[in-house]
């Protein structure tokens, strides 16, 4: 879909290029880059969240592992909700949204704010010299992403975004399977994610059944990044969609009984074709009740893997080949040990410069630009060619993390 910078295929150093971080006013060098994501004499990058709702509690769990990073700052529109972080955290000042992002000490800024307002907060982020690292997706719109990897670019500052679950041991030991011809040349995959809706659990979920939520932008961005990660960026897609109910019922919290309206599609599936030849087939439901399906399995010409939730950073690969008779669970061979949210906001702080973060900006735009190409597709009927790609990110060696 989009037309616009072109967003892959920069010359890049390999990783480990010595170089360094620089602070906002471009003279204090920080956090040396290129280094093990355990080393412990380095500076860390500060990093300032903005959006202090229900992902955050993840985010703060992973940070002690994290000596690439340190949380300085937080804040929401809602102050008593940043007041009520920062209280348990000592040496994490509660500021207005404003205020953080104009704070000299904060490098980074970590924004967990609803997927309306990521382009905002993002390009507010980049206006003030800060890094970016989102929670997923990128943006609400292809044309939003387009404009803060611009936006970021023109000021020389990294974007990096959820999903960081590609980092974990999960994808990345079957990336590793992959890549060493375990199953011989790819062929196709499935990724399925049924669930009844989130308003089950959520206290506020009126933004998963609005444009820019949803089942696809949703909990997409964990199966197409991986599908990425796995296989390749994607040529073109062709999908349909629907969905069963005009409105939805919240029930938990102190809304619990409220009915919300359902204004966008809530079964989405779809073919993605991947540059490589190889067919991914996409399911992603608010609709359903369960599947005993794998999330996502890679069928290649000697043998197939089943890949573990790409929600989750870690999980059991399993491989059978066309010579063997049973599956057999492979060992852990690729990714960060033991790791969680936040990870990705670490592998950003030790990115080489010149060189794009492996959770990074231009793979969420090639995987939302995916998304909103199978929503145009479900719209139209037609296959819709993607004008994005991406390289797939740098594999991640198998990694300690530093314990907590």
């Amino acid at each position: 879909m989009g037309q616009g910078p072109h967003l892959c295929h920069d010359p890049r150093p390999p990783r480990g290029h010595p170089a360094k971080f620089q602070r906002q006013d471009h003279h204090r060098k920080r956090h040396a880059v290129g280094q093990p994501l355990n080393t412990p004499n380095t500076t860390p990058l500060n990093v300032g969240i903005v959006g202090c709702g229900n992902i955050i509690a993840q985010y703060l769990a992973t940070f002690p592992a994290l000596p690439a990073v340190r949380l300085v700052a937080v804040a929401d529109l809602d102050p008593a909700r940043a007041s009520a972080v920062a209280e348990g955290l000592p040496g994490v000042r509660a500021l207005g949204v404003q205020e953080l992002l104009d704070d000299a000490e904060v490098d980074l800024v970590l924004n967990l704010t609803i997927p309306a307002a990521h382009a905002q907060v993002a390009l507010a982020a980049i206006a003030a010299g800060k890094h970016v690292y989102g929670e997923k997706p990128l943006a609400a719109t292809t044309a939003e992403g387009r404009e803060v990897l611009a936006a970021a670019a023109a000021a020389g500052v990294l974007v990096g975004s959820a999903p960081d679950t590609v980092l974990g041991t999960g994808i990345q030991t079957a990336r590793k399977a992959i890549d060493d011809g375990l199953i011989g040349a790819p062929v196709a995959a499935t990724a399925t994610m049924v669930t009844p809706g989130h308003e089950r659990w959520h206290p506020n979920p009126d933004f998963y059944y609005v444009p820019g939520g949803g089942p696809l932008l949703d909990m997409g961005p964990y199966y197409v990044s991986a599908l990425v990660t796995l296989l390749g960026p994607v040529a073109s897609v062709i999908g349909a969609a629907s969905h069963t109910r005009t409105e939805r019922t919240i029930g938990t919290g102190p809304r619990a009984g409220e009915a919300i309206p359902v204004t966008t599609d809530t079964h989405v599936t779809g073919v993605l074709v991947h540059r490589s030849g190889a067919l991914s087939t996409l399911v992603m439901s608010f609709d359903a009740v369960a599947t005993r399906a794998s999330n996502i399995e890679v069928h290649g010409t000697a043998g197939s893997l089943v890949v573990p939730d790409p929600n989750h950073f870690d999980g059991d690969v399993l491989l059978r080949t066309i010579d063997g008779g049973a599956w057999e669970t492979l060992p852990v061979s690729g990714g960060y040990v033991d790791s969680g949210r936040g990870f990705g906001l670490a592998d950003l702080a030790l990115t080489p410069a010149g060189e794009e973060p492996r959770a990074g900006g231009r793979l969420a735009f090639h995987a939302l630009d995916v998304m909103e190409s199978l929503l145009e597709s479900a719209r139209t009927g037609r296959s819709v060619a993607i004008a994005s790609s991406c390289e797939r990110p740098a594999a991640v060696p198998l990694t300690e993390a530093v314990p907590v």
